[in-house]
């Protein structure tokens, strides 16, 4: 079934390649708000799913794109093993193609890599609806490895992707969250000390006054780093809250995503909600924050859950960048078919 579909898939790409017809991607449709909206005949590829090959001794997991982020979360689970990632599930129906093609990432990336970090391998089929393969299921096979990564934020721009190889990690002995209250610099600096003397934090949160911190490691690192940190002993429901973005602060109008340096100086803004250890913040702004961000050295998100505006989405790209996405799209999809203007109406 599954390879009848990939068939069909590279038909109609085929197709509409010949045709000049644009291509609109879909499968969970948990992210449609993260991008513009694609005019294209839809490609569903909900129907090309199922987990190919799972080598938990070897930590590697192979599935195909339309497999629920769920049924591969239960598939690691039963052998204590996890995307180290944490990928934002937006509702029941994400799938792990859509959570590469989107390549957000949860609570943990900035201890524990983003997204990109732990694509091992991609199957893809190109705007001409030629299957490509890149990369492989190990590590040492780095051949076509950056080619893999590109997929990931591409947002289906550069190929249908039809299958993913991604490096799994076991989970932590032991969890524990910590609760401080403090102003946003102040816990900005405790965070900084302690990242410095190497205190076990895979997640950290500053809103509205208190600072939340999570520990993963054994059962005796992380018992240490809560005596020696001190703080208030918290529940983790925070964590899922922030990786599937169902805290009440991403319900908000007006929301941006703020990528900065993690050593950018923070203040006690009442609409801002920081995390990643200070390089990432949630801020809510009538106002557009691509000067702001890119001011700081890093770059901003319009990041409405459900947006009402046609305005640019994702951080201008300066012109020289710009030629390079154009030539990098036109490569792969000579005939921009494939969610055209998805991340930039230029593209």
């Amino acid at each position: 079934m599954n390879s009848d579909l990939s068939n069909e898939l590279q038909e109609r790409i085929s197709s509409a390649y010949s045709n000049k017809t644009p291509v609109a991607i879909t499968a969970g449709c948990s992210k449609a708000f993260y991008g513009h909206e694609v005019d294209g005949d839809k490609l569903d590829v909900r129907g090309h799913a199922g987990i190919i090959d799972y080598r938990a001794s070897e930590l590697v997991i192979t599935a195909r794109s339309g497999t629920k982020l769920t049924d591969i979360e239960t598939a690691l689970a039963e052998k204590n093993q996890q995307l180290a990632f944490e990928p934002p599930r937006h509702n029941a129906d994400t799938t792990i193609g859509g959570v590469i093609a989107c390549g957000l990432s949860g609570p943990a990336r900035a201890f524990q890599g983003a997204a990109r970090d732990f694509v091992l391998g991609t199957k893809i089929i190109n705007g001409k609806g030629e299957l490509l393969q890149f990369g492989g299921q190990v590590m040492k096979n780095v051949a076509g490895y950056d080619v893999s990564r590109l997929m990931v934020g591409a947002q289906g721009t550069l190929g249908v992707i039809t299958e993913i190889s991604l490096k799994v990690l076991p989970r932590p002995e032991r969890e524990a969250t910590l609760a401080f209250e403090v102003g946003a610099a102040e816990g900005h600096q405790m965070l900084r000390t302690w990242l410095s003397h190497g205190q076990p934090i895979s997640a950290s949160c500053h809103y509205r006054g208190v600072l939340s911190v999570r520990l993963n490691s054994t059962e005796n690192s992380v018992r240490q780093a809560c005596r020696k940190m001190g703080g208030d002993a918290a529940g983790s429901d925070l964590w899922q809250q922030l990786r599937n973005q169902t805290h009440p602060h991403f319900q908000q109008h007006d929301l941006w995503r703020l990528s900065v340096p993690a050593a950018t100086a923070v203040d006690d803004e009442n609409d801002r909600l920081v995390e990643w250890g200070g390089a990432l913040r949630w801020q809510v702004s009538s106002k557009a924050l691509f000067d702001e961000a890119q001011s700081l050295g890093g770059h901003a998100t319009r990041y409405n859950m459900q947006p009402d505006s046609t305005d640019e989405i994702f951080q201008p790209l300066q012109p020289a960048m710009m030629t390079m996405h154009r030539r990098i799209k036109h490569a792969l999809d000579p005939n921009n078919i494939l969610n055209p203007a998805r991340l930039y109406k230029a593209l």
